[in-house]
């Protein structure tokens, strides 16, 4: 027997089980329904069945118009009228059931009937007394596919945990169900194009003509779509227009008359955007509100086809445009993917089957451009008259094209512009005497880019070569063919086919004059090598003649014709350049004015008053040529009066400057100027060689006065040296005489008397072995020697020797770094307290103490009598002393730059610091270098020059 707990455990699992029975038969159900109408009804049941609920409503999304469409529901009263369920609601923003679909997540309200977001519903929850109501979003995959609403009588809408899971897997499957439907419907109603073309293609293969192909194109668009009527244009190139071929209502009509052509005529000229949208593969539509196109051309393209939806695919071949299938509607209509995709396809099949309309003549065509090819291939390898070759080609290009003018242009790259290089026309037309401005770059680019050639079928409407626009139609012509004729990206010779009427150009054409345009670009290669063989010729010839110039100017020995080689040399410019004037504004080191050098001055139009002297300080034309290194230009416009005054020629236009210099970083002697008409240009490689010309005869005049100046410091230092020499070996005979007679005199009676002597004749023989050395060893160059010394001996040496400088200026001298020195004591030299020092200096202590010294007096002269001068010593590394001397002496900013340089001042140039010891503090730069030492000049902050020495030292 079961006790009374057993009973109810057994009863609670019983009910447990039913439920999950239930789950399980309405989860089949909806996964075996294929009615909608079913699914939302079982799904209804169930949930009344196992939920107490006393409202619910399942309603569908519409996505595409915000609606949703109740299917069903239930209430407490099964005689309510449940028309109220089948309701369409049309969601409106801040509506609970707007935010459930939005949203798609459950949304709950505590009581429905004081809910104002849920209009229409506070009637029914008041009728029944429905309080907490949920609202859940049928979703499946992102996608809300309806919506749930179940209410009860009971206040909230919390649910428990196994409810919620059991209600929400019910609600998913039936998503689930809802969409598979949904798929199935769109399935079945989708139409396939791709088998309706397949069997068109297989008909179109047993069909003879071309017209019959057409019509079963058109007919088999027209059953597929379903429009008002369908047809197709076909497109003649020469006149710029599209004549209705084939229509639904005109089938079996015959061939087209000419009359009939013109009648359904659409111009290109009234649809240029429809016209370049089909050239370029695109599809053009228009339809409920919407279109493709600019709404000017949609209105006027529905104008001419009396259509107010329309749908146009092109029928190209080879980027040739044969002509458009259009499908054409009295009543607006929102065109489809699946019907743009038919259309483009059924437009494909057209231009394939009308390639055998035009095949013989196409082959024929293509045979006829091979043979005109070859024909002026022949004329270039076999006629030497380049007139001709180009005469024969351009007769032969404009028959075949129908076209009225043949232009070759060549680059200018001294005027910047195209000239015409060769050009032929009809009989009854003049040539062309103007010139073209240089390409755009997004010209060039699309020239460069493009393998045949750009065409341009109306000249008036067409951006592309914009800027030769206004004279190409002043020249009458309307539409051109453009082509490069060099495969390079440059664009030297380009050659343009023109017509003076609007017209297309085929594929077949575009890529001919191409082909052409390369075969003419060889013959104008060949002119180009010829000129510039001779213009090379020419240089090498003045480069020649400048030359020996410069050597006959050199190897004289008379002194007439001072500028010589200038005139000769500005003389072989002016021939280089074919320019009317040049001349030479020249000066020496430290003149204040230039003088002017005639060259060549070829009329009156390029009069120079040769007499005046410029001014170097403000002359626009010397400081303008002094800025850059090389040429520059000026034009004559931008001359002060003053410079007008001695420049007076009244035909000079364009200016090039050039210092007269072998480095930017040398003097300069001189600025060379060459002018010319105004707008006139130099090409690069003739410029180059006026810079070569210029370098040349800055290098001569270089050399000739380093020459005279090494010539006079040579004598002048041979005679120092005899000097130094002589005065040295003096000394040492009256030192040697001296010695030899304080040895005679004996020994001294009295001790104090004897040590005295006895330490001068010490100082005797140190300075005779220190003289003999450094005549003996150093007559020519510098000896360096290994030594050894502390640091706090070095400094008195170098001290020592500057003592009666010191006191002279009344300067003040302290070392810090080597002892303990205190601050503020007054002596101007305090030497006790570096005698502790152990820091030992290696090298050549002699030139160290020396250099040292130097700085000092420096440092002395540049110092206000009564300053002072600071020695600070510090160890930067094991084997690196760092010696420091600041002083509180102005010191000129040009100065202290020459210092900082590397290097000596270019000797040609005499220094502005003459009166400074700029030239021994740059020897004992030097010197410390080869010292394994290092010497720097800067100043600090507060104002302080210093000296920074680094020497060697040893541990």
């Amino acid at each position: 027997m079961f006790t009374n707990n057993q009973m109810r455990q057994h009863q609670k699992f019983t009910a447990a089980e039913q439920q999950i029975f239930s789950l399980g038969r309405i989860l089949q159900t909806l996964r075996e329904e294929d009615n909608a109408e079913v699914l939302i009804e079982k799904t209804i049941s169930y949930i009344k069945e196992q939920f107490d609920y006393s409202l619910i409503w399942i309603a569908l999304y519409d996505r595409l118009n915000h609606i949703l469409f109740g299917k069903g529901g239930a209430t407490p009263d099964s005689n309510y009228d449940n028309s109220y369920f089948q309701q369409r609601v049309v969601l409106s923003p801040g509506d609970l059931l707007e935010q459930v679909v939005i949203q798609q997540r459950p949304m709950g309200v505590a009581d429905l009937r004081m809910e104002k977001r849920a209009e229409g519903w506070q009637e029914i929850a008041t009728k029944f007394d429905i309080q907490g109501t949920i609202m859940l979003p049928i979703r499946h995959k992102d996608r809300c596919l309806g919506v749930l609403l179940l209410g009860s009588k009971r206040w909230g809408y919390l649910i428990g945990s196994e409810a919620k899971a059991q209600l929400m897997i019910v609600v998913g499957e039936l998503a689930a169900a809802l969409f598979q439907l949904e798929i199935d419907l769109q399935n079945k109603q989708t139409k396939k194009p791709d088998e309706v073309l397949l069997r068109l293609l297989e008909k179109l293969r047993t069909l003879a003509t071309l017209e019959q192909r057409l019509e079963s194109v058109v007919s088999a668009t027209h059953q597929f779509i379903a429009p008002t009527r369908t047809n197709v244009y076909w497109f003649s190139p020469q006149e710029r227009s599209f004549w209705r071929r084939i229509s639904t209502q005109f089938f079996n009509l015959g061939k087209v008359s000419n009359q009939q052509k013109a009648k359904t005529a659409l111009t290109v000229e009234d649809l240029s955007d429809f016209y370049y949208a089909l050239s370029a593969n695109q599809l053009v539509w228009i339809g409920d509100g919407r279109s493709s196109l600019k709404s000017y051309s949609t209105k006027n393209l529905l104008k001419r086809l009396d259509a107010r939806s329309l749908l146009v695919a092109p029928i190209l071949w080879q980027k040739n445009l044969l002509g458009f299938l259009a499908v054409e509607g009295k009543e607006p209509r929102i065109w489809t993917e699946v019907d743009k995709n038919f259309v483009k396809g059924a437009a494909g099949l057209i231009s394939l089957v009308s390639l055998t309309e035009n095949m013989e003549s196409t082959i024929q065509q293509i045979q006829e451009d091979a043979y005109l090819k070859s024909q002026i291939v022949e004329g270039i390898y076999n006629d030497e008259d380049i007139e001709l070759v180009l005469h024969n080609c351009a007769v032969k290009v404009l028959n075949r094209l129908a076209a009225n003018r043949f232009l070759l242009l060549s680059f200018d790259r001294e005027l910047y512009k195209y000239n015409f290089f060769f050009q032929n026309q009809l009989s009854n037309r003049r040539h062309l005497k103007f010139g073209l401005e240089e390409l755009k770059e997004v010209d060039a680019k699309l020239l460069e880019r493009s393998t045949q050639a750009v065409s341009v079928e109306n000249l008036e409407e067409d951006l592309r070569f914009f800027n030769w626009r206004s004279s190409l139609l002043e020249a009458g012509l309307r539409s051109i063919l453009v082509s490069n004729c060099t495969p390079q990206d440059n664009n030297d010779a380009i050659l343009i086919i023109g017509s003076e009427n609007n017209r297309s150009w085929t594929t077949l054409e575009k890529e001919l004059v191409k082909t052409v345009a390369q075969q003419v670009g060889v013959i104008f290669r060949q002119w180009q090598l010829y000129q510039q063989t001779q213009n090379q010729q020419k240089i090498w010839h003045t480069f020649g003649q400048s030359l020996r110039v410069l050597e006959t100017v050199e190897d004289s020995k008379s002194g007439e014709g001072e500028h010589l080689a200038e005139s000769l040399v500005l003389e072989q410019i002016a021939t280089i350049l074919n320019c009317p004037l040049t001349l030479l504004l020249s000066w020496n080191t430290g003149d204040e004015f230039a003088q002017i050098i005639p060259g060549t001055v070829a009329n009156n139009h390029f009069k120079v008053i040769a007499e005046t002297t410029i001014p170097l300080q403000n002359d626009i034309l010397i400081s303008s040529a002094l800025k850059v290194e090389g040429l520059v230009s000026i034009n004559a416009s931008e001359l002060p009066e003053s410079t007008r005054e001695w420049l007076c020629g009244t035909g000079i236009g364009e200016i090039l400057l050039i210092a007269l210099r072998t480095r930017q970083e040398h003097e300069p002697t001189g600025v060379i100027l060459m002018a010319d008409y105004p707008h006139r240009q130099w090409s690069p490689e003739i410029l180059d060689a006026v810079e070569t010309l210029v370098n040349q005869l800055a290098w001569f005049s270089r050399q000739k006065q380093f020459t005279q100046f090494a010539c006079a410091k040579n004598e002048e230092l041979q005679q120092l040296n005899w000097y130094k020499h002589r005065t040295f070996e003096n000394v040492r005979q009256n030192t040697v005489t001296l010695l030899s007679q304080i040895h005679d005199l004996g020994i001294p009676d009295d001790e104090i008397t004897l040590t005295r002597y006895q330490q001068l004749l010490r100082q005797l023989d140190n300075t005779v072995a220190s003289s003999t050395a450094l005549l003996k060893l150093e007559q020519s160059q510098l000896v360096f020697h290994k030594e050894t010394l502390p640091i706090a001996s070095l400094l008195k040496g170098s001290l020592k020797g500057i003592n009666k400088l010191l006191k002279q200026h009344k300067l003040w001298v302290g070392v810090h770094g080597l002892g303990q020195k205190l601050e503020g004591e007054d002596s101007y030299i305090d030497d006790s307290f570096i005698s502790n020092s152990q820091i030992i200096v290696s090298g050549d202590i002699r030139k160290i103490e020396l250099i040292v010294s130097e700085l000092l007096i420096a440092a002395c002269h540049r110092s206000q009598d009564g300053g002072r001068i600071d020695i600070w010593c510090r160890r930067l590394e094991p084997q690196t002393l760092e010696v420091s001397i600041t002083d509180n002496g102005t010191i000129n900013p040009e100065l202290l730059e020459e210092l900082q340089q590397d290097a000596f001042p270019d000797l040609l140039t005499q220094s502005k610091q003459e009166h400074l010891p700029i030239k021994q503090l740059l020897i004992c730069k030097k010197l410390i270098q080869q010292l394994q030492g290092q010497l720097d000049f800067y100043q600090l902050p507060d104002a302080r020059v210093v000296s920074r020495l680094l020497l060697p030292i040893e541990e």
